[in-house]
């Protein structure tokens, strides 16, 4: 693949706006679509190439990168007239946030109408794109992403490739945003435990960015008991968390604060406690969810 290509970015939102000016800048002859044609007016300024129709603006190249709201409006741009047709050819990297199962759904739309693809994570905000460390989650088959990993690498330096399996990299996005999200609530949990008790709240935040490199590193062991099967005692046992989560829980109901967090995960310590995990690591809660529901 040469050094400078003709793409097509799809859909102008902040992302999507990011990504067609990073290859702007790169020099690449950049074809731009939206719904709403007036978000395309800065790109336009700075030479790229406002496609008439999104039919049109797959016609314009051979990688075509499409990074709108969600499926639902993906699926609509690629259902307009004349997009099926324009495709065959085509690789079609999708950035838009999905399931599993769009990403399956999605290669096999692609596949019927004669092109590639590949399914993308961007794990970054818009203003952290194009960095030696954007991390961005990438699956599908191998060849073709050794083929367009250098036109990928000018939206960040640290591209994952996940394997051929074409729903990797949406079933790792999800996965990490989930420990995003539980670390979250429990960080809001936290900051109502410190105001309930009169700690500057901001403090709070700088105690547990503080902490935060170690707990990660703590995550890793546990990802790496998890996956050897081996649930001894190595760090951390089961059976001090089911007494500390209860702690909490006690906490925010002698202080009157909303105690759904707490109720959440103590139940479910107290549950594999139950079951006989409490002696075994910390990770041997996820016997717990592995059982069907």
């Amino acid at each position: 693949m040469s050094s400078k290509q003709k793409i097509t970015v799809i859909g102008l939102g902040a992302m999507g706006a990011t990504i067609a000016r990073l290859y702007l800048e790169q020099g690449h002859e950049v074809t731009i679509w939206n719904r709403s044609a007036d978000k395309a007016a800065p790109l336009v300024a700075q030479g790229a190439v406002l496609a008439d129709s999104a039919a049109a603006a797959v016609r314009a190249s051979r990688v075509v990168l499409m990074c709108v709201y969600d499926y639902r409006a993906a699926d609509a741009i690629l259902g307009a007239e004349g997009v099926a047709a324009a495709m065959d050819g085509r690789l079609l990297v999708q950035l838009t946030t999905g399931s599993p199962r769009d990403a399956r759904d999605a290669q096999a739309w692609a596949q019927r109408h004669g092109a590639t693809f590949l399914e993308g994570a961007i794990q970054a905000a818009p203003e952290q794109m194009g960095q030696g460390d954007t991390p961005i989650l990438m699956s599908g088959d191998e060849q073709v992403f050794r083929a367009v990993e250098p036109l990928l690498a000018v939206l960040g330096g640290g591209i994952v490739y996940l394997g051929e399996k074409i729903s990797n990299a949406a079933a790792m996005d999800l996965a990490t945003l989930s420990t995003i999200y539980g670390t979250m609530l429990g960080f809001l949990h936290g900051a109502r435990v410190a105001e309930s008790e009169g700690f500057d709240v901001a403090e709070f935040g700088r105690i547990v960015a503080g902490i935060m490199p170690t707990f990660a590193g703590f995550l890793q062991h546990e990802g790496s008991v998890i996956q050897s099967g081996d649930f001894k005692i190595s760090q951390s046992p089961m059976r001090i968390s089911v007494e500390a989560t209860q702690r909490i829980l006690q906490t925010a109901r002698e202080s009157g604060i909303n105690s759904e967090f707490p109720a959440f995960a103590a139940g479910l310590f107290q549950r594999a406690d139950a079951a006989g995990l409490g002696g075994e690591e910390l990770a041997a809660l996820i016997k717990l969810l592995r059982a069907p529901n």
